[in-house]
């Protein structure tokens, strides 16, 4: 009877994050961005070479960082200017000449021809559109972190200058400045989000999706000899970071206004990396239940004693955005994470 009760009380819990009573709203179903970059089957075609391209779709990111290496740079250049969509978005590349290959890409599209100018890791303009900027030198930097946002974020919203602290662009120059310049962030809204806070976040597709790419992120990045990075992972991104612990190569795994990480405590993410938590006290993620079923909810509060996190203070923190804000404990415990200093 009991466990009858305490199956009731879950349902009824986990309702309330899809009705909107715990202080979540509707939200707009999305489909998942999957499947390889754009342009894969001109790449695939390509004989130019003499031999076969790498499969954008099955190739591992060594295998793709030993074939940049086996090409001189004519040979490489020429590849970027003629399939500036899969270079650009292919894991384990030159980071130099992904940088050349996105620029090509935005510059094409008059929606982000703005974004031509950056350090672009990954872009993509298909459907909401997918980015990856990168803020410091990515190539010669100790010290790398990657900023894994949550919902509402993609091509077009994950830089508002109005939302200084609260996108992941924004973010990550707040921490890039609280390193004192010394570490390169990567602000990376390099998966389909949920929109608003309804059924997508309430469920783990959208992340089971996002961990993938996530996982071949890192990949690429050791791949092509950058640091092992630290993951801050905001909201619904604690999910995606969550469900891709036990196999990306990160140093560290920071989950901060999260609704949980689809695991019951650090152990059960599998990971060898450092575990850390944070939550301001006006968050509103705090009325959000800590359930799981049925598919529904994201399981235990990262920042309870069970869950067995390090945990990162974030009293003067303000809402669910204000993490990174100048002059918060929590955005000079982050750059301790990042620059390895934190104990």
């Amino acid at each position: 009877m009991r466990r009858y009760k305490r199956t009731l009380v879950a349902a009824a819990l986990a309702t309330t994050v899809v009705t909107g009573t715990a202080g979540w709203a509707s939200g707009t179903a999305q489909q998942a961005m999957v499947g390889p970059p754009p342009g894969s089957s001109a790449w695939l075609a390509d004989t130019s070479l003499g031999r076969a391209l790498p499969d954008p779709a099955r190739a591992a990111p060594a295998e793709v960082a030993a074939f940049f290496r086996s090409l001189d740079g004519r040979q490489r250049h020429r590849l970027a200017r003629r399939h500036p969509g899969v270079v650009g978005n292919l894991d384990g590349a030159p980071v130099a000449l992904r940088y050349e290959a996105n620029a090509l890409s935005a510059s094409r599209d008059a929606r982000y021809a703005h974004l031509a100018g950056r350090r672009l890791l990954a872009f993509d303009p298909r459907g909401r559109g997918l980015v990856a900027e990168v803020f410091g030198n990515l190539e010669h930097s100790r010290h790398v972190a990657v900023v894994v946002p949550g919902s509402d974020i993609d091509a077009g919203s994950y830089d508002r200058p109005r939302d200084p602290y609260g996108t992941p662009a924004g973010m990550a120059r707040q921490l890039r400045a609280a390193t004192g310049g010394r570490t390169a962030v990567i602000a990376w809204a390099g998966y389909t989000t949920p929109v608003g806070v309804g059924l997508d976040a309430a469920t783990g597709g959208l992340a089971e999706v996002g961990a993938e790419r996530l996982v071949r992120l890192t990949g690429g990045l050791a791949a092509t000899g950058a640091a092992a990075p630290s993951l801050f992972c905001h909201s619904y991104g604690s999910v995606v970071c969550g469900l891709a612990a036990a196999e990306v190569k990160a140093k560290d795994l920071v989950a901060f206004g999260s609704p949980g990480m689809r695991a019951a405590n650090v152990a059960e993410l599998g990971t060898a990396a450092r575990v850390w938590a944070a939550k301001d006290p006006t968050d509103w993620i705090s009325k959000v239940p800590h359930v799981t079923f049925l598919g529904l909810g994201h399981g235990a509060d990262p920042v309870s004693e069970e869950f067995g996190a390090r945990r990162v203070p974030a009293e003067d923190a303000r809402g669910h955005s204000g993490y990174f804000a100048p002059g918060t404990a929590s955005l000079r415990a982050f750059a301790a994470i990042a620059r390895g200093e934190a104990a």
